[in-house]
């Protein structure tokens, strides 16, 4: 007696349930209709969202790869991507030396050249595909390309969700004149365009790692509070810090933002000099955000750490010279191989 086929949707969910991409791989090797299953994008966007990308290595901003060694998990697929993947850029427009990375996410690299050009550019270096962006416009009478000094723009990759995986964005943070008015400007791969925020009066400093729903953080000269920019209204907004951090220098209290889940902003304080981290959490209220509480406390077993990035689940710390991960659902704290 012939046994009932199974329906697809149920395929998709045990397939789902399956702890490793390698397993998927595996499992969907039985049949072709498997493999055409877990292909798709419906299935791709679901898989994602439930398991979080390996951590393959670390990219410098020179364009130097490291991947991660044994016995990390992840060190097999790490070494395929470092002799696969042409992270000299040699690709992209002559002379290659000319460009820096300024992020990576994703998959993606976005880089910039030379101070004297204002060219930017988001490449895919497995595959060696790119794309060069069209020129910020000027705005106001501020004209991008005449800048001589690239630590006045701070440039950011992030992704569209709402257009598809294979759709990003690039935020660029703008600092005008002695740092007396900051403006934003916004790439979207779909429409091809640039969208500028008004210049605001001020100054603060952001980081990719001050990241969550969207907004890009940043601290005040002050210290004091947060400016926060949301990429989806386009607009800027200011938010109180916590108490333990206001008025502290930033080599004295590290701050890292992230996506804590169901809405929940998750805020990591690592204060220099001592050996724990602060978690806190603030929530979104319908519309209007909470007050920023103190949720746990993480020890550390030295006091020389300082954030360098971060994953989508993971912060990476540096202590005299090792690498570490802090997974930010389950608080574990690993060594970098």
């Amino acid at each position: 007696m012939a046994s009932l086929p199974i329906p697809d949707e149920l395929v998709a969910e045990i397939f789902l349930r399956l702890p490793a991409p390698a397993d998927v791989i595996r499992a969907s090797g039985a049949c072709v209709s498997f493999r055409r299953l877990v292909a798709g994008r419906p299935f791709l966007r679901r898989f994602r969202k439930l398991h979080d990308p390996p951590l393959l290595g670390f990219l410098a901003l020179t364009g130097a790869f490291f991947p991660v060694l044994p016995p990390s998990p992840s060190a097999s697929a790490a070494s395929a991507v470092a002799l696969a993947a042409d992270f000299s850029f040699s690709f992209l427009p002559v002379p290659a030396r000319d460009w820096k990375v300024r992020d990576a996410r994703g998959g993606r690299v976005l880089l910039s050249r030379s101070p004297l050009d204002n060219s930017l550019a988001v490449c895919d270096p497995l595959h060696r595909r790119y794309l060069l962006l069209p020129l910020i416009p000027e705005v106001e009478g501020w004209a991008p390309h005449s800048f001589e000094n690239p630590q006045r723009r701070s440039s950011f990759l992030d992704a569209e969700e709402a257009a598809g995986e294979t759709s990003f964005t690039v935020i660029s943070i703008a600092h005008w004149g002695d740092n007396d008015k900051q403006g934003a400007f916004v790439f979207s791969s779909s429409t091809g365009q640039w969208r500028s925020t008004p210049w605001i009066a001020g100054f603060a400093s952001f980081s990719g790692y001050r990241h969550a729903y969207g907004c890009f953080y940043g601290v005040t000269a002050c210290r004091e509070k947060l400016l926060v920019l949301d990429t989806q209204r386009m607009e800027f907004s200011l938010a109180d810090l916590p108490p333990q951090v206001r008025g502290s220098s930033e080599q004295i209290a590290g701050i890292s933002i992230v996506e804590a889940g169901e809405g929940v902003t998750g805020m990591f304080v690592l204060p220099h000099y001592t050996s724990h981290i602060s978690y806190l959490i603030r929530r979104n209220n319908g519309g209007t955000s909470s007050q920023w509480q103190l949720e746990r406390t993480i020890p550390l077993v030295s006091s020389w750490y300082s954030f360098m990035g971060s994953t989508e689940r993971h912060l990476l710390l540096v202590s005299q010279g090792d690498t570490f991960m802090l997974d930010i659902k389950t608080f574990q704290l690993e060594k970098v191989d």
